[in-house]
């Protein structure tokens, strides 16, 4: 830190993350500021608590650029398995998550959303939940659009058409 500029935006970084109710009881969180560069190092428990770091800090003025180097800790050892069921248990605790239409699979810490839905909120509210969860350090949707039921009419005039073709 090199002149007062970086000071006073390391200290409004650092009032910003104390007075957030949810991460003032995060540990291990340092700031840096080189020329209007923040850099944040340390732990946090959940990819959702990073992402909000990242928010919170990205709309503090004066900030030029982030670089978000903090850890997502897992207290020891998850399975993928593990994290799966993590994730089952956040998105079953959500009622704007219907379970018949989104579920979860894990590899390596990286979630994959799977299912079907059209409901683009009910999508959103499966990422925060997923990102919620113990040991995910990355959620990627995967969810398809839900069929349309097609009359059966509608399919046998399209075969026909095909058949002529």
């Amino acid at each position: 830190m090199s002149n007062a500029k970086d000071i006073e935006l390391l200290n409004k970084v650092q009032d910003a993350i104390e007075k957030d109710f949810e991460l003032s009881e995060l540990y291990d969180i340092n700031v840096d500021v080189v020329d209007g560069e923040v850099q944040l190092v340390g732990i946090v428990d959940t990819l959702s608590e990073k992402e909000r770091l990242d928010r919170i800090v990205r709309n503090i003025p004066d900030v030029k650029t982030l670089s978000n180097d903090l850890t997502i800790s897992t207290d020891g050892p998850i399975t993928d398995r593990g994290v799966e069921f993590e994730v089952a248990e956040e998105l079953q605790a959500d009622p704007r998550v219907n379970m018949k239409h989104i579920g979860a699979k894990s590899s390596h810490g990286k979630v994959f959303l799977v299912g079907r839905s059209n409901d683009h909120e009910e999508i959103l509210a499966a990422m925060e939940d997923a990102s919620s969860a113990r040991g995910v350090k990355q959620v990627i949707s995967q969810i398809k659009p839900e069929k349309k039921n097609t009359p059966s009419e509608q399919i046998f005039h399209s075969q026909v058409r095909n058949d002529k073709e």
